[in-house]
């Protein structure tokens, strides 16, 4: 069984004060409804966990029947940090489940083929993730504004979701960051405290996260090609 976690509790603050991003309207929907549609309606995907700010249960109910959910799903409240989050979506999946896709409740735009290339690399590595070269030519600073050396960008991948997982894998990582009390950014982070592989499966399409009030445009655009 394969199960998605959707991580739907942060607050988006670099959208300004009182703003929750999820729940901004994109191409006729919010944001957190496109993204949950992608899972729900993926043939790799067969469950749906929605890790929420409590509070929230019956916004994310209603926005499950607006889309019409098809895969059963449940809504567990986060934590006080991102991987304190997984860790309680993780801890409700169903206990047969042996994939995990963990997405960014605010990347609306991940495409089906992008989710089911990143379980299959997960299912044969045990982690993988989308992810895009970089195409800029890419500067260190030194913790300011200036250039501290120049870093080889053919080397280089802006990490995105999911972030797909063997589900023991992903427990044994995030319990060992737990373990020695380290705070990590992103899933991939916890697998490498562990020296576990991490596959980065190259992403064919625009997958942005929204972020800020000028990511909405670019996002409008991509939903309303599909």
């Amino acid at each position: 069984m394969t199960s998605a976690v959707i991580v739907a509790a942060g607050r988006g603050t670099r959208m300004g004060p009182g703003i929750d991003k999820l729940f901004l309207e994109v191409a006729g929907a919010p944001v957190i409804a496109h993204t949950w549609r992608q899972f729900d309606t993926c043939p790799a995907i067969d469950a749906v966990v929605v890790v929420i700010r409590d509070g929230l249960q019956d916004a994310f109910h209603d926005i499950a029947r607006s889309i019409g959910t098809r895969k059963p799903y449940q809504l567990v409240v986060g934590g006080a940090e991102r991987q304190d989050s997984v860790w309680n979506g993780l801890s409700a999946v169903d206990p047969v489940t042996t994939l995990v896709a963990i997405q960014d409740g605010a990347r609306p735009c991940t495409s089906a083929a992008t989710i089911e290339t990143c379980l299959t690399a997960a299912s044969r590595t045990g982690a993988a993730v989308a992810a895009q070269r970089a195409v800029d030519t890419m500067k260190e600073s030194d913790g300011g504004t200036r250039i501290a050396r120049h870093l080889d960008r053919s080397r280089l991948w802006a990490v995105q979701t999911p972030q797909c997982f063997q589900l023991d894998v992903i427990r044994r990582a995030l319990t060992a960051v737990r373990d020695r009390h380290l705070q990590v950014t992103d899933d991939t982070a916890a697998c490498e405290a562990i020296g576990q592989p991490v596959e980065l499966v190259e992403s064919p399409a625009p997958n942005p996260k929204v972020t800020s009030p000028s990511d909405l445009p670019i996002v409008e655009l991509l939903l309303s090609k599909r």
